[in-house]
């Protein structure tokens, strides 16, 4: 039985002006921990595709898909970078069949974690890169956690297997431990750090041994097995097959039976298990010695799903109901927007995907958030920084659009009969704040342009003003997040600013029941105001977000008042009665109020739900919480007991030490308000040996003896959480 014979019919949903079907289309993301090697594999996979004919360096700042300036100069990924690739397998049911491959190279650090979560969104797979001497590492978390979030089906590439100290196997249990990941690997090493050679397919049972004579690292040849490794490779064989058994009936069958299994038939099944979202296939190698990357693609190609194959869309109607969005070029058009971005030669791009139907250039989108249309003058594909015109996209495609200018992140694109609207990303709230000014009166006007098309863009950076200061104040993910806005403010607007002392985004919550009072009566000699609502505000638990119950009966408060109130109450949350920082996980209960035939309307309902608010919340024993971070530091073993004191003198808590590879890996949990300026200490306290990355955890109650301390300060300074 030859591979080909496996391959489905093309489907109907196929438009003849296709390049690629969609059966032979994929669209990837690459998604890890920072400096686990995302963007070297990415330029690696390029190169081996054909896309470029030179592969770039990180260190060297001149890879494809890093090309802002800011990437270059510091060596990392800031904005998520979209690129088209095209492959022909040689292994497979689709051997010898080109593909597309649409692939997203994301931000590994934790400030720019809204590039991966909105890219996540829309993709259909992932390569989950992981290194093979740290294993899964704090942002390796949390990007699982995202694919988890949107049902992303993924591939695992434990790259670094060239370095000292690299661990397949032990990589693999992280990601089994830690991720709670159901992976097997596909391919064991051949070799480790300065003897890695090759990879040993379990399911053709061979080596694939590298040409050391070829210095582009694309040519390998596939040998025996040598006896050396014969039965290591056999012992993960039978795993993967047991693995596989869960998925497949026929082939637990067969298994149990003792027969032997084809290649074909195991590759049928890793496809099955892995578009079950239950299933991972982990491939070692590394991208800097250019090995692996081969298999890493055909995996793409043969295991993650098309867009026929992917999770159905699902899209809500106006009047609550929800209906699924398939893939069907012949269908009527319907897309997310998912980002947005200002080129300055073309102007205001808007990062699309469409999930079904045909868009051609010159046609008109409807916004059903803003009830407008939109009419698409342009229509790219994205090569990094390089834009390609063409004239129509289908069902499945990534691209931008120019031309849509009423619209935001998040927002669905659709034709005028649909009126559905797509789930879009959600996003983390900001943990920093601070104030920020141009330095001379000239660049005002400018520092406002650029601060709000800077917004736009990112949906984690907040912009508001400050009440009693009149300052601009700007909030974001981290201390990195914010420098990146003002070097961009200085490079792309031309606008020199100054920025206060970053600022803790603080919150409020309360500890038990209260009930709560509003009346808002103006009489002024005519018509007056008459509002009336009660509540009962108690605790939601910890988490679980701020919940409204209308428990109104018999009329008290009218239908058309409802909604007024229920505003009133989450415009009063914006400030509690501590400090005046946002209220969490609360619920309220409307239970009752009354109402004036004449005097009554929306806006003294509003005023009536902001005064009941405040009025039970004074009652509900409120407190002050702040960020904790999690927090990793890997430092030589002589600089442990200093770090680790440093650690507790921050306030921190740690969670566990492990050692690796003569390394110290510490896990500790500490308040932000305290980690300021670490980067530049535990380099101090390590001579430079010592990193650390840090992401946001969790909320806890600030300690008494800092309280009146924040309070009074929240009272002076530009602080407030937008």
């Amino acid at each position: 039985m030859s591979d080909t014979a496996t391959l489905p019919a093309l489907s109907s949903k196929n438009s003849p002006n296709r390049r690629f079907p969609l059966e032979y289309t994929r669209n990837i993301g690459i998604a890890a921990h920072i400096d686990a090697g995302k963007t070297t594999t990415t330029e690696r996979v390029l190169f081996y595709a054909g896309v470029i004919h030179k592969m770039g360096d990180v260190h060297e700042g001149n890879t494809t898909t890093d090309w802002m300036e800011q990437e270059r100069e510091r060596g990392i990924t800031i904005t998520a970078a979209a690129i088209s690739a095209g492959w022909t397998t040689k292994e497979g049911p689709y051997n010898g069949i080109a593909h597309t491959i649409n692939i997203i190279d994301t931000p590994g650090h934790v400030d720019f974690t809204a590039e991966v979560e909105r890219s996540l969104r829309v993709l259909d797979g992932a390569i989950a890169v992981f290194c093979a001497v740290a294993g899964v590492q704090p942002q390796s978390e949390t990007v699982w956690r995202q694919m988890n979030k949107y049902k992303v089906c993924r591939i695992a590439y434990v790259n670094k297997m060239d370095r000292t100290g690299a661990n397949f196997f032990k990589a693999l249990d992280d990601i089994r431990t830690k991720l709670r990941g159901n992976a097997h690997p596909l391919f064991i090493p051949y070799g480790a750090a300065d003897t890695f050679k090759g990879v040993i397919d379990l399911v053709k049972m061979v080596l694939c041994e590298y040409d050391t004579t070829d210095v582009s690292g694309v040519r390998f040849f596939e040998k025996p097995i040598p006896e050396s490794h014969q039965a290591e490779a056999e012992e993960w064989r039978e795993k993967l097959i047991e693995g596989l058994a869960d998925f497949d009936d026929a082939l637990a069958e067969k298994f149990l039976e003792g027969k032997e299994l084809s290649i074909e038939e195991l590759r049928r099944v890793i496809r099955k298990a892995t578009l079950t979202e239950n299933f991972v296939g982990v491939i070692p190698g590394s991208a800097l010695k250019n090995k692996g990357i081969q298999m890493v693609l055909d995996g793409v190609v043969n295991y993650l799903p098309n867009p026929l194959e992917a999770r159905p869309m699902t899209a809500h109607r106006e009047d609550e109901t929800t209906t699924e969005v398939t893939p069907d070029d012949k269908g009527k058009p319907i897309g997310l927007v998912f980002k947005l971005w200002t080129d300055q030669f073309v102007g205001r791009l808007v990062f699309f995907r469409l999930y079904s139907g045909t868009l051609k250039k010159g046609d008109t989108m409807y916004n059903p958030r803003t009830r407008r249309s939109e009419r698409i003058s342009r229509l790219l594909f994205l090569k990094a920084d390089e834009r390609v015109d063409v004239d129509a996209i289908y069902s499945g495609d990534i691209c931008a659009v120019v031309g849509a200018k009423d619209v935001v992140t998040g927002d669905t694109l659709c034709d005028e009969d649909l009126e559905l609207r797509l789930e879009p990303p959600t996003f983390p709230e900001p943990v920093i704040s601070m104030s920020i000014e141009p330095k001379t009166k000239i660049d005002q006007e400018k520092l406002s342009i650029g601060l709000q098309r800077l917004a736009e863009e990112d949906p984690t950076f907040k912009l508001s003003t400050n009440s009693e200061t009149g300052q601009t104040i700007i909030a974001g993910m981290g201390e990195l997040h914010l420098e990146i806005i003002r070097d961009r403010l200085f490079r792309e607007f031309k606008v020199d600013a100054e920025a206060g002392r970053p600022q803790i985004a603080y919150r409020e919550t309360i500890t038990k029941s209260s009930k709560g009072v509003g009346k808002f009566i103006r009489q002024s000699g005519g018509r007056g105001q008459y509002g009336h609502a009660e509540i009962i505000l108690s605790p939601n638990g910890t988490g679980k977000g701020n919940e409204i119950l209308n428990e109104i009966v018999g009329g008290t408060i009218p239908k058309e008042f409802i909604k007024p109130t229920i505003e009133g109450f989450h415009e009063a949350a914006h400030n509690g009665v501590i400090a005046g920082y946002p209220v969490i996980d609360f619920k309220v209960q409307l239970v009752f109020g009354s109402f004036h035939e004449v005097d009554s309307n929306e806006m003294a309902f509003k005023m009536a739900g902001i005064f009941a608010f405040k009025d039970a919340m004074k009652n509900c024993a409120p407190i002050l919480l702040e960020p904790i971070m999690k927090v990793e530091v890997v430092t030589p073993e002589e600089y442990q007991g200093d770090i680790m004191g440093d650690l507790n003198r921050r306030r921190g808590q740690i969670q566990g030490m492990e050692t690796k590879n003569g390394l110290f890996y510490i896990n500790a949990n500490v308040p932000l308000e305290t980690m300021f300026g670490y980067s530049t200490d535990v380099r101090s306290l390590s001579k430079g040996r010592a990193s650390y990355t840090m992401e946001p955890s969790h909320f806890e109650q600030v300690p008494a003896s800092m309280l009146t301390k924040i309070v009074e300060s929240s009272t002076k300074t530009a602080a407030r959480t937008i």
